[in-house]
């Protein structure tokens, strides 16, 4: 049944999969907030900070925080360019912290929040070092909040999507042969959609006694093996 007197928070929503959470929380019944770059930076804690404070004086309340927010970058670990690297740690993981830091500042009892992990978060891929580490960071970090939040009453998970297109996975998908590796190592057979992961935050938005849980939602991908992306980069392009 949905509570239009819940409130919601999509960070990282304008696009993408957190686009696709924020129609699915909106049509299960809550007043969402959208929050995206520029105006909202999750490197940033003051900007992060503001956020939330100015959603709970406009709406009186945040029931549900969904972190969507993510970059990535493809390089080998013997020539990783150590900025580049911080970039993708910093907005992925360290961003992922701050969001849940200022969320469990403003969550009350029954509050949920949702990050957007990855396949990657338990599968290594060529040229993925910084993104596997980020994302394998998140999830262990979920369930440390999970565990340090749980006694107030606010739940913490994550779901880590295999392929789904979207703006993030586009530059991937273009190297040939690349989306055929991937489907070859999914057992379903095919890619996901926005809407299918949006449709797991709104479940555990809901799933009043789910937390510290990192859902695979990548069509059994998890049970095969990672394409090689730095392979298939130098076939196609020497």
């Amino acid at each position: 049944m949905s509570d239009p007197s819940r409130v919601a928070v999509v960070v990282g929503g304008a696009s993408g999969i957190g686009a696709a959470c924020a129609t699915a929380l909106e049509a299960d019944g809550c007043t969402v907030v959208v929050a995206d770059l520029p105006e909202v930076d999750v490197t940033s804690e003051p900007s992060v900070s503001a956020l939330l404070d100015r959603v709970v004086a406009d709406h009186g309340r945040v029931d549900v925080v969904v972190n969507s927010a993510g970059v990535s970058t493809l390089m080998a670990v013997a020539d990783h360019d150590v900025a580049e690297f911080r970039r993708v740690v910093d907005v992925n993981l360290t961003g992922g912290l701050v969001v849940l830091k200022h969320a469990a500042r403003v969550l009350g009892p029954g509050g949920s929040i949702t990050s957007l992990t990855s396949l990657n978060a338990r599968q290594p891929g060529s040229g993925m070092a910084a993104y596997c580490s980020a994302k394998a960071g998140l999830a262990m970090l979920t369930e440390v909040a999970a565990l340090e939040l749980g006694p107030r009453g606010i739940r913490v998970n994550a779901v880590s999507p295999g392929l789904v297109v979207t703006p993030l996975t586009e530059p991937a998908m273009g190297i040939p042969g690349t989306e055929d590796d991937y489907l070859a190592n999914t057992p379903l057979g095919r890619a996901g959609t926005p809407a299918e992961v949006a449709s797991a935050v709104v479940w555990i938005s809901r799933a009043e006694w789910l937390t510290g849980e990192v859902l695979d939602l990548n069509g059994g991908a998890h049970l095969q093996r990672y394409p090689d992306l730095l392979g298939h980069v130098a076939r196609a392009f020497g």
